[in-house]
This record gives structure tokens, C-alpha cells and sequence, in this order.
């Protein structure tokens, strides 16, 4: 049922336009409008604020977002077959959605927005994990966001709030607890979705820090995190060796033992790694 507005159900959208979702693009469509604002809902307040959407699809989150008090929403949808649906949610709500056909990779969303910046999206599969590290390693900090409302694959989400010594523990644990508090707000099984996923879902919400929580330029631990844990069987200094030729005096420097593993290794310990590594 459409119960947040005025506009036709999820299921006669799809159905008018054809939206079959595509497994190419990493389409999966929440129909149930009512769970799309409960998620908008997990962004926090949104009166005032300018919201970034990417892959709206058939609008079903994008509805939320409006029906929940965006001041504007920008979504950026990459399927042109989903933009007459859109522009339908468009005239519903004069002035304050606007669509961009394209890539969210290759689209600066900046020069359509204005602060205050929260970020809500089902992001689609194929890029979802992408765009998290590009917004949590801009070189200038605080960044153009206030939060993060993004929904993921569960073991992707689980591995976003994952602690240090966990089986989930990584690359993108290091990075989002850098600079960001991150927790799970939201738990949707694989029948939320049409069509549905073999695996469940999870929604994230990441709140942007002041200031980083240690120091460390983001380029160099992006970059030491990442062949830690690609390796992450591996010992240190073994994971590490293409990172800096002299690696074990930099590990010891950071106060890291060269035969330790990545995931035994906390922010705090990454972050000296990082800055050792930066050193001339």
C-alpha cells in the first residue's frame, strides 16, 4: 500500500514502467513504503537538510526521504528506464527532487547541494562498498556529509562495525571507525526485496566525527590497510613488504611487532603505522 503519500504503490509504479530490477546493476527494489520511511527515519532529522541518494530506483526510499522532511533530495540513478517514475515523484513534490542520469562514481554531487549534507541510500550491490571509502577518505576533513544512512549485505554491514581480533574485522572497520561512530540500525531479511536477494540485508548509519581519532593522512592508511588485509594470513612485515622496503623498521616505529597479523592490529595501532609510513 501507499500510505506515505499520494502517489500510486511500489508495485503499480513498477509495473506501469516496466522496472524489472536488473541483476546487472545490482537492483533489488524495496516495495513496502512503509519500510522505506522507517529507513529514511534512521537518517535522523531531516528538515533543513539536503539528502544524496544513489540508485533510487522505482523511489521508493526516495519517497521516504520527502515524506520524512528532506529539504531536497538529489538522486542519482544510472537505469534510465527508472526516470519517468521518478519524474513522477518530481511533480509530486515541487522543487524539492532532483534527478541526475548517470554514474554515482563519475558525479560530483557538490555542485547540487547545500549544507547541511546527510547521505541515504539502497546502495546497489556492485558499488556500494566503493562509494563507502571514497566518502570516509576525502583528503579534507570534516567531510561535506553530516551521516552516512546506507544499506549493505549484512556481512558487508557487519564488517563496517566489526571489532579488532573478529573474523569481520578489516579494511572497512578500520576506515569507517576512523573518522565516523558506525552501528547497525536495521536488519531487513531477503523478502523486503523484490526481487529477493540470497542474502540479508542491513542498514548502517555512520555519524561523521569533528576529527579524525588519531591522526593519519587518509591516502597512506587506505592504502597500508588495504595490503594488510589482503594478505591478512600473512605476517606484517610479510603483507606489508610491497608498502616500503624498509616495512619492519617502520612496524616497529609505529610499535607494531612485524609478526603480527592485520587483524590483531587496532585503529590506533594502523594510524602510527600510517604516519611511519608517511615519515621521510
Amino acid at each position: 500500500m501507499s500510505t506515505i503519500d499520494n502517489l500510486p504503490p511500489l508495485r503499480e509504479v513498477i509495473t506501469t514502467h516496466e522496472l524489472r530490477a536488473r541483476k546487472s546493476l545490482g537492483q533489488n527494489f524495496l516495495l513496502d513504503l512503509n519500510l522505506t520511511a522507517k529507513i529514511a527515519r534512521q537518517a535522523g532529522d531531516l528538515t533543513g537538510c539536503d539528502v544524496l541518494e544513489i540508485g533510487p530506483g522505482p523511489g521508493g526510499l526516495t519517497r521516504g526521504l520527502l515524506s520524512e522532511g528532506a529539504r531536497r533530495v538529489l538522486a542519482i540513478e544510472k537505469d534510465p528506464r527508472c526516470m519517468p517514475a521518478l519524474a513522477e515523484i518530481a511533480a509530486a513534490y515541487p522543487g524539492r527532487l532532483q534527478v541526475i542520469e548517470g554514474d554515482a562514481l563519475d558525479i560530483d554531487p557538490l555542485t547540487h547541494l547545500t549544507p547541511p549534507i546527510r547521505v541515504a541510500a539502497n546502495l546497489p550491490y556492485n558499488v556500494g562498498t566503493e562509494l563507502l571509502v571514497r566518502w570516509l577518505t576525502p583528503k579534507d576533513w570534516p567531510p561535506y556529509w553530516q551521516s552516512l544512512t546506507l544499506m549493505f549485505q549484512r556481512e558487508v554491514a557487519q564488517r563496517i562495525v566489526a571489532e579488532p581480533g573478529s573474523k569481520a574485522y578489516g579494511r572497512l572497520a578500520l576506515l569507517a571507525q576512523w573518522r565516523a561512530d558506525a552501528q547497525i540500525v536495521l536488519n531487513l531479511p531477503p523478502e523486503a526485496f523484490t526481487p529477493p536477494p540470497k542474502v540479508s540485508s542491513a542498514v548502517v548509519h555512520l555519524t561523521a566525527l569533528a576529527e579524525p581519532r588519531f591522526p593519519a593522512e587518509a591516502a597512506v592508511l587506505n592504502r597500508v590497510v588495504a595490503a594488510a588485509f589482503n594478505q591478512r594470513r600473512k605476517m606484517l612485515r610479510a603483507a606489508l613488504k610491497g608498502v616500503a622496503p624498509d616495512i619492519e623498521d617502520r612496524l616497529h616505529a609505529a610499535g607494531i611487532k612485524p609478526t603480527e597479523r592485520a587483524e590483531q592490529v587496532s585503529l590506533e595501532g594502523f594510524c602510527a603505522l600510517a604516519r611511519a609510513v608517511a615519515a621521510p
